[in-house]
This record gives structure tokens, C-alpha cells and sequence, in this order.
């Protein structure tokens, strides 16, 4: 099944913005309490968290997300490949990284809110074209909406992390695909598919020198409801996991 949607995953890539018929509007230039995001260059390379969406009898949505830190250790390239979206009239369909993630009995609303360490909030809109005034989270209002069925992307993200310890790690939360009303589509959690996220010694330190491991992060309460490696290389690296 995967190696359909692995193979698909290298073609039809697109990063095209899509907002929905009267919409909020960007404002540029919003930014978090914390202030605005910073670039994560401290990434260790090879390192990858994928995301398979689960069969599930509530929602027809296959295929995964996975991040992979880039190679230079800035920021991770995420690798997008989904099918199987509803009727496109409830779109356009959004996809973020949320704070928690999914419990055993598969309940998407207990992911709680987008990833968000600056406290922005949703609103206003995510500016692409200042990416670092986004949400931590807001994958697709940094870089688009899911903009066909099916869905293959791929991108560049400067602020997120792969390494265990800062606010903007990603491996121990989860996924989430949204109608453009917000409705919670499907959900899946990150896993370690590649590479070692820590430390020699199996932890790692965030920046105020705390250590932390991979276990599920404590809820975030502050924020809203809410050399470059290719693409290829990515995919080729999921495919050699599954196979």
C-alpha cells in the first residue's frame, strides 16, 4: 500500500497557498508574545519522524508525513504524500502539527492545539512570505493548503527541530488534518524512523539547559486552540524503512 503513496510522494509536488472564499486575510507583520520564531541549525543529520495516517473507519484519508533534518542541520524538509480527501467544497484542507499527541483510543481533539512555543494564537492568518511569524505548527499555512487529491508536497521548514529537547521538536506530537471550518479529519503521531534524535547519552538539553527525553511533551497552555536534502532523498529513506 505505502509503496503506491511513496511513489506518488515524488511527483505532483506543490506548495501552492489556498485560502478559502472570505477568508481571514494575512497581516503582516503579527507575531508571537514570545516574539517571532527562531531558525533551528542545531539539527542532527539523518534524522526522521514520519507520520502514518491510520486506517480508519471514520475517514478515507491514507498516506503519511515525515520530516527529515536537513543535512547542513538547518531546519527539516517534510516529505507530504496523502489521498483520499472528501468532497472538496469542505476545503481547502489544512494540516498542522499539534501540541500532544493522539492517545491509544485515536481521539484527535486531545492533540489540543497547533504547535505555537510563541504564543501567536490563529488569528490573524499565517503570513507565508514571514514564515517566522507563523505558528511553529502551521505547516500549511506556511508553505499551503492541500491543493488536490492526491496530495504531494515538499518542503523546507527553518523552524522546527528534530532534536529532542527544544519547544520546537515535533517527534513526540502529532499530525492533524483539518476541514477549512476546522473539523479534525484524521490524526496520527511521529515516530522515530531514522536516524537518533539525542545525545550520546540518551537525553538531550533544551536551550535553558533542562533535560528532557521523548516522552509525550506536558501540554502547552499559552498558545491558540490551536547543503539541502531533496525530497528524493527523503522518500528513499522511507522507502528503505518499509521495505
Amino acid at each position: 500500500m505505502y509503496s503506491a503513496v511513496l511513489a506518488a510522494a515524488l511527483t505532483g509536488l506543490t506548495i501552492v497557498n489556498a485560502q478559502a472564499p472570505g477568508a481571514p486575510v494575512p497581516v503582516p507583520g503579527v507575531t508571537g508574545k514570545l516574539g517571532d520564531a527562531t531558525i533551528v541549525d542545531d539539527n542532527l543529520a539523518g534524522v526522521t519522524y514520519t507520520a502514518f495516517l491510520p486506517n480508519s473507519t471514520t475517514s478515507n484519508l491514507r498516506g503519511f508525513v515525515a520530516g527529515t533534518s536537513n543535512a547542513n542541520g538547518t531546519g527539516v524538509n517534510f516529505a507530504i504524500s496523502v489521498s483520499g480527501f472528501p468532497n472538496p467544497s469542505l476545503g481547502p484542507f489544512m494540516y498542522h502539527i499539534h501540541d500532544q499527541p493522539v492517545p491509544a483510543n485515536g481521539n484527535c481533539t486531545a492533540t489540543l492545539a497547533h504547535l505555537d512555543p510563541y504564543v501567536r494564537g490563529e488569528q490573524p492568518p499565517c503570513d507565508p512570505t514571514h514564515p517566522e511569524t507563523c505558528q511553529s505548527g502551521d505547516l500549511s499555512g506556511k508553505h499551503g493548503n492541500v491543493t488536490g487529491d492526491p496530495f504531494n508536497t515538499a518542503f523546507l521548514d527553518l523552524f522546527l527541530s528534530t532534536h529532542q529537547g527544544p519547544a520546537s521538536f515535533f517527534g513526540n506530537r502529532s499530525i492533524v488534518f483539518h476541514t477549512s471550518n476546522a473539523t479534525r479529519l484524521t490524526c496520527a503521531n511521529f515516530t522515530l524512523t531514522s536516524g537518533n534524535s539525542t545525545s550520546s547519552n540518551g537525553t538531550s538539553s533544551s536551550g535553558n539547559g533542562t533535560v528532557v527525553g521523548s516522552n509525550p511533551p506536558a501540554p502547552f497552555m499559552g498558545g491558540a486552540a490551536t547543503a539541502f536534502v531533496s525530497a528524493g532523498a527523503i522518500v528513499a529513506g522511507l522507502v528503505a524503512f518499509l521495505l
